[in-house]
C-alpha cells in the first residue's frame, strides 16, 4: 500500500515531468505546436501567389526527406508561375506539390481547416459525438459519447454506417468517413445506418463538443483501467495524471489505446515515461538522417505493476509510440489486432492569411529500431473483436486482458507468500 505522502510525491513528480517535457528544447524539433489564427505570422496578409511561394519554401526546406522522394519541386514552381489568381488556386497548387510526395499526412490547411485543427488541440470538436472502427471494410460505431448530438439522435454502438451525406461508406477508411462527417460546409449530418437488419435514417445536427480524452475505472476490484481516446489534447497529460491517481493502488493496469489515431508527440513521451525506468522510448530520424533519441527521465517513482495494452487497426502514431516502447522494453503485453502503421511525425507550420500546413518532418523507430510505418505493431496476443461482440457488449479483447492479468496477480501472490 502506498502512503499518502508517497502519493502526493508521485503526483507532484508527474506534474514536474510534464513541465520538463514542455520546456525541453529539443522537443521543439517535432512538437506539434498549439495553433491559433491570431499568431503574428498568420495575421500577415499576402497575395495568393506569394502564399504559394512561401509554402513552396517551407516544403523544400523542412520536409523530412531532403531529396523530396526524388521529386524536382522546381517544376511545380514553374508550372504555377503567374497562374495563381486566388486562394483556391494557391490551395490546389500547394496540395499538388504535397501529393507528389506520396505523403497522405502532409496537407495545406485553409483558414477553416486551421481553426478546426486548433479546436482539437484545445480538446473541443465540432461534430456529432461518435467513435468509429472498421470491420471487414465496413464502418461500425464503436461507442457514442453521452450527452452529444449522436446520443440524442439515438445512435448506438454496433450500428453499421451505410451512407454519410449520400456518400456510400463501404470500402472507405475511417479517416474518409470522419472527413465526411466533419465537413465544415455541412451543419446537419445525414446518416443511413443498419441496425439488427433494419435500415434507419438519422439526421444529426453538429455541435461543439468538449472532449475528455482520458477515462478510468477499477475492474474486478484489482485492475486499473485507463482509456486514452486521443493524444491530441493539450489537457491529455493532466487528465492522465488524474486517472493514474485513481487507479494506482490496484494490482495491475490495462491501458486501452484502441481507436486512438494519435496526436501530440510530447503526450506520447509523457505517458510512456511513467511506466519505464532508464529505457529508450523512441528515436526520431529527421532531415538528412539526423537521429534524436528520446529516453525516460530519472524519477523516484515508477508504475511497475503488471500491464496490458489494448490496440487495434486504428491505433496510430502517438499510440504506436507508446505501445511500441512498452512492447520493445518488455514492460507490457500487447493485446488486440495489428496497429495502423504510421511512423511519421508532422509539424504544424503557421502561414500568412490565417492558413497553415501539416508537414512530415521526421520518421520514428521503436526502441528496437523497428520502422513501423505502413507495417504496424503486431500484438503479443491477436484477439479479434466482431460487430456482434460490440452489439452484445462482449469485449473479448478486454476480457482476455483481465483474465491474463488476474492470473499474473495470483502468481505474484503465491511467489510473495513463499518468502
Amino acid at each position: 500500500m502506498i502512503s499518502k505522502t508517497t502519493k502526493k510525491q508521485y503526483l507532484s513528480l508527474i506534474l514536474v515531468l510534464f513541465f520538463l517535457f514542455l520546456a525541453k528544447e529539443n522537443i521543439n524539433f517535432i512538437k506539434e505546436e498549439k495553433i491559433t489564427p491570431d499568431s503574428i505570422s498568420q495575421k500577415r496578409e499576402i497575395s495568393p501567389e506569394e502564399l504559394f511561394l512561401e509554402s513552396y519554401k517551407v516544403i523544400k526546406n523542412n520536409y523530412w526527406d531532403k531529396n523530396l522522394c526524388g521529386n524536382n519541386l522546381s517544376k511545380w514552381k514553374k508550372r504555377y508561375e503567374n497562374k495563381i489568381k486566388d486562394e483556391d488556386d494557391a490551395k490546389v497548387a500547394i496540395n499538388s506539390i504535397l501529393a507528389s510526395l506520396d505523403d497522405p499526412y502532409s496537407k495545406f490547411l485553409d483558414k477553416k481547416e486551421f481553426i478546426e485543427q486548433s479546436t482539437s488541440i484545445d480538446s473541443k470538436i465540432y461534430g456529432i459525438g461518435i467513435n468509429i472502427i472498421t470491420e471487414a471494410g465496413k464502418i461500425v460505431i464503436m461507442n457514442v459519447i453521452q450527452g452529444t448530438p449522436a446520443d440524442y439522435a439515438d445512435l448506438r454502438a454496433g450500428d453499421l454506417i451505410l451512407k454519410v451525406n449520400g456518400e456510400n461508406a463501404a470500402g472507405k477508411s475511417i479517416f474518409q468517413i470522419a472527413a465526411y462527417i466533419k465537413n465544415p460546409e455541412i451543419e446537419t449530418v445525414n446518416l443511413e445506418i443498419l441496425r439488427q437488419g433494419k435500415k434507419l435514417t438519422k439526421q444529426v445536427k453538429k455541435a461543439e463538443i468538449k472532449i475528455k480524452t482520458v477515462k478510468s475505472e477499477i475492474l474486478d476490484k484489482q485492475i486499473g483501467y485507463i482509456r486514452i481516446s486521443s493524444f491530441i489534447s493539450a489537457n491529455t497529460p493532466i487528465e492522465f495524471i488524474d486517472a493514474m491517481n485513481k487507479v494506482k493502488d490496484t494490482n495491475a493496469l490495462i491501458l486501452d489505446l484502441r481507436g486512438n489515431t494519435g496526436g501530440l508527440f510530447q503526450n506520447a513521451l509523457f505517458v510512456a515515461d511513467i511506466f519505464l525506468d532508464n529505457k529508450n522510448i523512441v528515436s526520431v530520424l529527421g532531415r538528412g538522417g539526423h537521429k534524436s533519441l528520446y529516453k525516460t527521465h530519472s524519477k523516484s517513482y515508477i508504475y511497475d505493476k503488471p500491464m496490458a495494452v489494448l490496440v487495434d487497426s486504428e491505433s496510430a502514431s502517438a499510440s504506436e509510440i507508446v505501445s511500441g516502447a512498452l512492447k520493445d522494453n518488455d514492460r507490457a503485453i500487447i493485446i488486440g489486432t495489428k496497429t495502423f502503421g504510421k511512423g511519421l511525425v508532422q509539424k504544424v507550420f503557421t502561414l500568412p492569411n490565417s492558413t497553415g500546413m501539416n508537414l512530415t518532418i521526421a520518421r520514428y523507430l521503436t526502441p528496437d529500431n523497428i520502422d513501423i510505418n505502413k507495417k504496424g505493431i503486431t500484438p503479443d496476443y491477436q484477439i479479434l473483436l466482431t460487430n456482434d461482440d460490440i452489439v452484445n457488449n462482449n469485449d473479448r479483447q478486454l476480457n482476455f486482458a483481465r483474465k491474463t492479468l488476474l492470473s499474473e496477480i495470483e502468481r505474484n501472490k503465491l511467489v510473495k507468500n513463499q518468502f
